[in-house]
């Protein structure tokens, strides 16, 4: 899949193209036989520094001459009944803005008929048991609709590279598994998760909360890293400290906090050591927020 790797130049100012359909994505990001990397980072927009961290990751990895990609799609296959589907904010030309800003040479923003020409599909990729866990348990087939979008738009980009933001833990973990069992030849990158100044880790959904909400939002990465500060004593230490944190909290309706093995996405148990995920998943008044922190449990 890899086109090769020319020499980096200095960095250019670039112009994002934006596309809505793959008949003009293709020209688009390919303008030319020119051997080079690309990357894709797939959103569902609302975009933020976040994103945009994505954005200048996947520009360092491909270099001033590679080619990046970022798709803006709200898939629906992701949203259950009852979720916020039509209450997802839509907001494009900020989005082409800022992905054009932070390096990105194509913005591909189709529509449902252009992802699923063919209506509903009735054939599927499924997450399986690490679908099913924590954000699977609460919002089902969530994970089988994120899979089957990430698939198409990884056959439709066709990069070296896809980056995903730590943020979404879960959901990382379910990609690179996919990638790994079904063949796709792209590696999978991480990026760490971007907090505001006072921890709250930033989400498009952060715009619903309240001023008083969004002060009551931040014992969600307190609990974390007072987790995280307990990781020395073990995981049975790390799940008091964060609960002692949360216990009791204004605003909060908590769903779950796990200590999780980031390898299949499992409770961790109480003799566990390794790189493990604290994650934290809660109601803040009615807007569902998660986060998390890596770790090494000793």
């Amino acid at each position: 899949m890899s086109r090769g790797k020319q020499p980096s130049k200095a960095p250019k100012v670039r112009k994002a193209v934006l596309t809505h359909t793959i008949a003009d994505f293709e020209p688009a990001f390919w303008p030319d036989e020119q051997p080079v990397d690309n990357a894709v980072v797939m959103t569902m927009g609302a975009l933020h520094e976040g994103h945009a961290a994505l954005i200048r990751a996947a520009r360092k990895q491909v270099g001033a001459d590679g080619r990046v990609a970022v798709t803006v799609f709200v898939n629906p296959l992701q949203f259950g009944e009852g979720e916020d589907l039509d209450r997802y904010p839509r907001t494009l030309a900020a989005d082409v803005r800022l992905a054009e800003e932070n390096g990105a040479d194509v913005v591909f923003a189709p529509l449902p008929e252009e992802v699923y020409p063919n209506g509903t599909p009735q054939v599927r990729i499924a997450a399986g048991p690490m679908g099913e866990r924590f954000e699977g348990a609460t919002r089902p087939g969530h994970f089988d609709g994120m899979l089957m979008v990430v698939a198409k738009l990884l056959h439709i980009t066709d990069p070296d590279f896809a980056f995903f933001g730590e943020k979404d833990a879960q959901q990382l973990a379910i990609v690179r598994r996919m990638v790994a069992d079904l063949d796709f030849d792209v590696e999978v990158i991480g990026v760490p998760t971007i907090r505001e100044e006072d921890g709250l880790a930033l989400s498009s959904r952060n715009r619903f909360l309240s001023e008083q909400e969004r002060t009551q939002a931040l014992v969600l990465s307190k609990a974390l890293l007072a987790g995280r500060d307990a990781a020395a004593q073990g995981p049975k230490a790390v799940r008091e400290a964060a609960s002692a944190v949360l216990d009791g909290a204004d605003g909060i309706t908590l769903d779950y906090l796990a200590l999780i093995d980031p390898e299949d996405f499992v409770e961790a148990p109480d003799d566990f050591q390794g790189e493990a995920v604290l994650a934290v998943a809660a109601k803040v008044g009615s807007t569902r927020l998660i986060d998390n922190v890596h770790m090494i449990v000793r």
